[in-house]
């Protein structure tokens, strides 16, 4: 598979990169790939804020992280959507840059986890084969499981990012049959596609909600108050 292009992932994905990085992670990688459907809305608020959240805690984008985002109908080539990039700006976060993408088989390939925004979207990755079952998640759902890790038992963050990250897929996909959504909707993002600005607000609001324990549990450091 060929690097992801410019500005979509965290880290450059150049396979002729030095053996490790500043914080001497180790040079392969962790693919997280965010899926709405048009990826134009929901999945580019969750992929730039997943690494606006990743630089604050950390201080670099990198460590073997890379991060995309797809749509099951997605629109490819276009812009994120105006009220998208001015909720992303309001949280600080870099909006520039982005085109969107249509899902294709070898986005799941190469995803190590698939986190989407609802659970139809679910249903179609899994449906697309590649053993996508056990890393595929809606994005609530995951924050749930990963609410119920303790994270003592997760790599220290001094072997590397990208085995930190391997193991909470590990440990939520073991729990997803013990910890059932309290509703069908609790589950849901809901698309704002045309809707007014106050409510892409409460759909930002929503992803960094959900956003904030999962960043946290993959880097291992909380939140900046």
């Amino acid at each position: 598979m060929t690097a992801p292009e410019a500005g979509r992932g965290i880290g450059n994905g150049d396979s002729s990169a030095e053996e490790t990085t500043t914080f001497g992670f180790p040079r392969d990688t962790f693919r997280i790939l965010h899926v709405s459907t048009g990826n134009v809305c929901r999945s580019p608020i969750t992929e730039r804020l997943t690494r606006h959240f990743v630089l604050e805690r950390l201080g670099i984008l990198g460590g073997g992280l890379i991060v995309e985002s797809a749509g099951t109908w997605g629109h490819e080539g276009a812009p994120m959507e105006a009220n998208a990039e001015a909720v992303l700006a309001e949280f600080g976060a870099d909006a520039s840059g982005f085109t969107g993408r249509e899902l294709l088989d070898e986005h799941v390939i190469t995803a190590d986890l698939v986190l989407t925004a609802t659970r139809d979207h679910r249903a179609q990755v899994i449906s697309m084969g590649h053993s996508a079952g056990l890393r595929t998640f809606t994005l609530k759902e995951f924050t749930r499981l990963v609410r119920a890790i303790d994270p003592t038992t997760l790599p220290p963050l001094e072997d590397g990012l990208v085995a930190r990250a391997r193991a909470l897929v590990r440990a939520a996909a073991a729990l997803r049959g013990w910890l059932l959504a309290p509703t069908a909707e609790a589950d849901e993002v809901y698309d704002p596609y045309g809707a007014p600005l106050t409510f892409f607000r409460s759909i930002g609001d929503e992803i960094h909600e959900a956003l904030d324990p999962v960043v946290t549990a993959l880097t291992g450091v909380p939140a900046r108050m």
